[in-house]
């Protein structure tokens, strides 16, 4: 198996594992794939999780760019736009300078932004961001919609292998940043391939500097090129100068095409000195020309294929439409949607202990959005925030037991807490809206609020002493409230709730 090979097989699995990751229904992925998220580059840094810096270092320092080829998602589906470009345009190409200022330009912003904590920055920067924000945001909503075609499948068999989910908009300014950006992107890899990492992309130019001193390179044996120009025009980094031989180690990202289309054993993978017989090289005997690329890779489908992508699609259209049915009670009344509240002070997760916390470590990745079972995070409105998590409790309230945000964050900005920590972590405080409640408004007993509350912090009391007919109201001891809004979350009044929850800026513990 040569390197091309190899190189693709591991990316392939790294890609499909970590996009599994974010539109997972379930909620085990997270169990065995989060670390698959942790070992990202800037992630790494702002958890300053040494392990996972020093090991990339080395993995560059020892065969180049790896990591912008194969671990990182974003890099990985660049790669994919452009194989289906190369083979569907019969396209090649050419070597180009690196734009050098612009590379540095962007490095010195992220680093800046790292370092003064300016996030929105980074975010706009970090490659797995942009991936993460395109999967949750993109794929997600169309995984979640095949997976209710399936459970509606099997419940006509008496099956519930499956279970539908609910598919919801979490924000539209991140949908669309994520599309804007996303489409931008992919025109960069369709004309050029790598144009985005060898030009924009921070992480990118920091591992370019290293990968000049890598230990591993492929290498020009001048002796045998014939100047047959075949490397260069499948370099996907533009890096590869056939005329003087000379290959830009900065922008390489090691793919191994040009091993692959080279006919005459000019280039070889290897460290200096390497003899052809030991290094990696392409064997006209055992390696497959581009034009002889599974059918699967270069996306073109057949009749069958367009047979079964119409198919699909008018399955995830009728999903799309079930699920704006209208919710009805038992006596098919229609039930108003709850409006979210107003609050001073937003909520941040338990374990990032501060909105200012976050912010300052948050890269607006999604993952925890996307790993949320509850359905209580999404995307901040602020712009200085608006690709973080916030939470709301319109579609359910945060459990007690639950902690699945905190061991998915790679970048240490929802720290991993215990469900027994989660439990004693007061995020914020309940607070009755008399005007609102049913109790007041409909003559009606309820109780909803107190009889939900994890910690006990509600107990009904009448709301006038001395008066036997007084409706029963809810008073809050602030004290042991954790802020977890099963209150807000099961009031019966609407549109707007007679209880929600005011955040803390700063997490307390009882």
């Amino acid at each position: 198996m040569n390197l091309r090979r190899i190189r693709r097989l591991i990316a392939a699995v790294f890609f499909l594992l970590l996009t599994f990751l974010f539109v997972d229904v379930t909620g085990v992925a997270h169990h065995w794939f989060a670390w698959m998220a942790k070992v990202q580059f800037v992630p790494a840094v702002l958890a300053i999780n040494a392990i996972a810096i020093i090991v990339l270092v080395v993995l560059t320092l020892i065969f180049g760019r790896i990591y912008c080829s194969v671990i990182c998602p974003l890099g990985v589906l660049q790669d994919v736009v452009g194989h289906v470009s190369h083979r569907r345009k019969k396209h090649n190409y050419s070597y180009s300078k690196a734009v050098s200022w612009l590379r540095w330009l962007m490095l010195a912003v992220m680093v800046a932004s790292v370092i003064l904590g300016l996030t929105v920055l980074t975010s706009l920067l970090d490659p797995y961001g942009h991936y993460g924000r395109f999967a949750t945001a993109l794929l997600q909503p169309v995984y979640q919609l095949g997976n209710n075609v399936l459970a509606s499948m099997a419940e006509s068999f008496d099956s519930y292998t499956f279970y539908s989910v609910d598919v919801w908009l979490k924000s539209l300014p991140v949908l669309i940043t994520s599309a804007v950006v996303t489409v931008a992107i992919g025109i960069l890899a369709w004309r050029n391939g790598r144009t985005y990492c060898n030009t924009i992309c921070p992480v990118g130019t920091l591992l370019g500097l290293l990968s000049r001193f890598s230990w591993l390179k492929i290498r020009f044996h001048e002796d045998k090129c014939r100047n047959c120009s075949q490397c260069t025009r499948h370099c996907k980094a533009s890096c590869i100068d056939y005329k003087n031989h000379h290959i830009d180690y900065s922008r390489c990202v090691v793919c191994g095409n040009c091993l692959e289309s080279c006919e005459f054993g000019a280039l070889t993978y290897g460290r200096k000195g390497t003899s052809n017989a030991t290094a990696t090289t392409s064997d006209p005997m055992t390696s497959v020309p581009a034009d002889a690329a599974p059918a699967a890779e270069s996306g073109g489908v057949g009749n069958e294929g367009r047979r079964s992508f119409l198919l699909a699609t008018a399955m995830l259209a009728t999903a799309a439409l079930a699920q704006e049915k209208k919710k009805v009670d038992g006596g098919l009344a229609e039930i108003e949607e709850k409006v979210a509240p107003s609050r001073q002070t937003p909520l941040s997760p338990p374990g990032s202990w501060s909105a200012r916390n976050l912010a300052r470590h948050c890269t607006g990745c999604q993952l925890c959005i996307a790993q949320c079972p509850n359905q209580v995070l999404r995307p901040a409105g602020g712009f200085m925030t608006m690709m973080q998590p916030t939470m709301s409790y319109e579609r359910g309230y945060c459990r007690p037991e639950c902690t699945h945000c905190s061991q998915v964050c790679p970048t240490d900005a929802i720290h991993p807490i215990s469900a027994e920590e989660k439990a004693s972590t007061q995020i914020g405080h309940a607070v009755w809206i008399k005007k609102n409640c049913v109790a007041i408004t409909d003559g009606v007993e309820c109780g909803n609020c107190a009889r939900h509350c994890p910690t006990g912090a509600i107990e009904m009391v009448p709301l006038d002493e001395n008066d036997e007919e007084s409706p029963f109201v809810p008073s809050i001891t602030e004290s042991r409230c954790i802020g977890c809004g099963a209150c807000e979350n099961l009031c019966p009044a609407r549109p707007f709730t007679a209880i929600y929850v005011e955040g803390h800026e700063e997490h307390h513990t009882y």
